[in-house]
């Protein structure tokens, strides 16, 4: 009844959202677009249902003359966290150095993103912590890690009586199944010592948890940026309480298991050209350049997003190399498969190399 409640918030609402967009399940493929891709060899295109847009015109890309070209299909979701090294890599030329060109497609979030890949119609993806338990049982395979925070967040109204975590108690709080925002959720839940039965939990999309805040007809939710940013731009009252856990919140570049098995150059090639992005963007003299990228692509205001850069930790290629030597990466990976064993996300402890693919991120760091 809590699910069919939501879907009736959700269709009430007719708050104009100003995110992106929306996110949807595959590309378009009408005649006009594709006569586009042809025409194109370096573009964007958002993944929207029922509409998709039109593709977005960027610089020519020269493939490198001693690979063979490849064209990916690539999601992202409308945040820094997705956006800050694939764009770099695109505006620096490195994937075309590797022969690449992307087309890149939003999503609204991860599980959003692996349905649209077991569909065919998306090659690589970027997901959060959330959809990594989808990794871990046998959906999907991770080949480079983006970035990594060891605390959550859950944005509330203080004037429907919560201004500790404690206060959610019998309070109505949305939440993103399968995503990261249902892991925060029960990180804040744990951590003030309670439990889903003790709230009123509604499931629902990413934007319309703006909406549900703005109106107030929710008290509370766990949400990611840029919806975040937004809840606590438009509320005077909205506010993150932040709590740290014993977690490991990672966030992973991925592909279906049968796509690594087939196409692994293409995934050391794209690595590559990230991992230059990663050492280049995750300096904090270059985030600015970043955030750039990103409120291009996504309309949004460049200094509005810039808040967006202490999310995370951003791995540098050298952090990432440095992290597989010293074993700081297999860490990672492996507490953040108790968390999802702990919460019942995952039945038991299943070998990292069944779904991280350190071979991959160790070919592409070599050079």
């Amino acid at each position: 009844m809590k699910k069919f409640f939501a879907v009736l918030l959700a269709a009430a609402m007719t708050i104009s959202m100003a995110a992106c967009g929306n996110g949807g399940n595959q590309p378009a493929s009408s005649d006009d677009n594709n006569k586009d891709a042809q025409q194109q060899t370096q573009d964007t295109q958002k993944a929207e249902e029922p509409q998709t847009e039109e593709p977005v015109d960027a610089a020519e890309a020269e493939p490198a003359a001693d690979v063979e070209p490849v064209e990916l299909n690539v999601a992202y979701m409308p945040n820094y966290a997705s956006l800050w090294s694939v764009l770099t890599a695109m505006d620096q030329g490195y994937f075309e150095e590797e022969g690449i060109t992307i087309k890149l497609w939003e999503f609204a979030d991860g599980p959003s993103e692996i349905a649209a890949m077991e569909g065919g119609s998306i090659d690589l993806a970027y997901i959060g912590h959330g959809a990594h338990k989808l990794c871990i049982n046998g959906q999907a395979t991770i080949f480079a890690p983006s970035s990594v925070h060891s605390t959550d967040r859950i944005t509330v109204l203080t004037s429907h009586g919560i201004e500790s975590l404690e206060d959610i108690a019998g309070k109505k709080i949305a939440y993103n199944a399968g995503s990261a925002s249902e892991t925060a959720l029960n990180g804040a839940l744990a951590t003030a010592g309670l439990t889903m039965d003790d709230i009123e939990a509604y499931e629902m999309d990413a934007t319309n948890m703006v909406a549900a805040m703005n109106s107030g007809t929710i008290d509370a939710c766990t949400t990611w940026n840029p919806y975040s940013y937004q809840i606590l731009s438009n509320n005077e009252d909205a506010k993150e309480i932040e709590f740290a856990t014993d977690s490991v919140n990672l966030s992973s570049w991925i592909c279906l298991p049968s796509y690594a098995e087939e196409n692994r150059d293409v995934l050391v090639r794209f690595s590559r050209a990230l991992y230059k992005a990663m050492q280049y963007s995750s300096q904090p003299d270059n985030m600015e350049y970043a955030v750039g990228l990103y409120a291009e692509q996504c309309a949004k205001d460049k200094e509005a997003c810039m808040v967006e850069t202490g999310d995370a930790t951003w791995f540098s290629a050298d952090m990432v190399k440095e992290g597989i030597e010293d074993q700081t990466m297999q860490n990672y990976y492996t507490r953040q498969q108790e968390m999802f064993i702990e919460s019942g996300d995952v039945e038991g402890e299943v070998p990292l190399e069944n779904y991280v693919l350190f071979d991959v991120m160790k070919e592409a760091l070599a050079d």
